[in-house]
């Protein structure tokens, strides 16, 4: 989701760790869920923006997520600021790879300070990194973007695109009131190997487009949620093998916790829960995520 909050302030490699808590919500992290059987990960991540009454840091918060069968995750950045948080992040801890990319909210932003260009340049450098395994979030958002703003988020998605082609990553897809146009960019553009669209915010007739293009799903904390009808019907139709898990901490924390901070050790709320929607055993869903994820990023190691 990203919705281009400021993250953190970035200190360098040393301090990563060392957060500060944002004062937007001051409210408690909820309690750990049971252990999963076997272990996931968490695709899609914010670790540079902190929540709650204290700071987390990058281990603090892996080592929660691996306690509960959470055994890694993907950083992911939204702006040039936190794209470089992220590089500096995955090298800090194994359990952690890398997204970067300009959030389509953001490219008009870079645009119209005339720092586009720079700024899609700069994303690309960052890209080479052999921890960055993605090139995301971007895509298009109906919702907060309107008018000229929205032919700059054009061109930025379809600018990842090349860049995510030429560097053979993966693309990690933010749509929001969006699914026609992203898909028609996609197609346009010719999408690379490996498309995710992260926190799947569609209905049956996108869930069939991906199955079909063999485009990735990866369902967050809004699947909970009582009026999300449509994520759990096309979850019911997903292909088992396209299917994957995230948090988009530290936003969307899942049913019962809603409205409070989320954050990768969070995930189990979320995977019990499309185990009970699609009537799958929990051990081998949490064993078919695991296998998808690595299919999609690589292995983590």
């Amino acid at each position: 989701m990203c919705t281009s909050l400021p993250p953190a302030a970035y200190r360098g490699p040393s301090t990563v760790d060392a957060k500060e808590p944002s004062g937007s919500r001051q409210k408690a992290f909820p309690p750990a869920p049971e252990p999963l059987p076997m272990p996931v990960m968490d695709n899609h991540t914010h670790l540079d923006f902190p929540d709650g009454q204290e700071p987390v840091g990058v281990k603090a918060a892996l080592d929660a997520a691996a306690a509960v069968g959470v055994q890694g995750a993907v950083q992911v950045g939204c702006d040039l600021e936190s794209s470089r948080f992220t590089v500096q992040a995955v090298d800090l801890d194994e359990r952690l790879l890398g997204a970067v990319a300009l959030h389509p909210n953001d490219a008009p932003r870079y645009a119209a300070r005339g720092e586009l260009e720079e700024a899609l340049a700069e994303i690309e450098r960052l890209a080479s990194h052999p921890r960055i395994r993605a090139i995301g979030e971007t895509g298009l958002d109906f919702f907060r973007t309107e008018g000229e703003g929205l032919a700059h988020q054009r061109y930025s998605f379809r600018r990842h695109i090349d860049i995510a082609k030429r560097l053979d990553l993966t693309l990690q897809i933010h749509d929001r009131d969006a699914h026609d146009d992203v898909v028609q960019v996609l197609r346009e553009e010719g999408a690379p190997e490996r498309v995710v669209f992260h926190c799947f915010s569609g209905d049956e007739e996108l869930a069939r487009t991906c199955n079909e293009e063999g485009w990735w799903m990866s369902f967050a904390g809004t699947l909970t949620f009582r009026n999300a009808a449509n994520l759990r019907s096309a979850l019911a139709i997903a292909d088992p093998a396209l299917i994957l898990v995230e948090t988009d901490a530290p936003f969307l924390t899942p049913h019962p916790h809603r409205g409070r901070p989320n954050a990768s050790y969070m995930v189990p709320y979320t995977v019990r829960a499309m185990a009970e929607f699609t009537g799958t055993d929990l051990a081998a869903l949490c064993s078919g995520i695991s296998e998808n994820t690595v299919q999609a990023y690589g292995t983590w190691n």
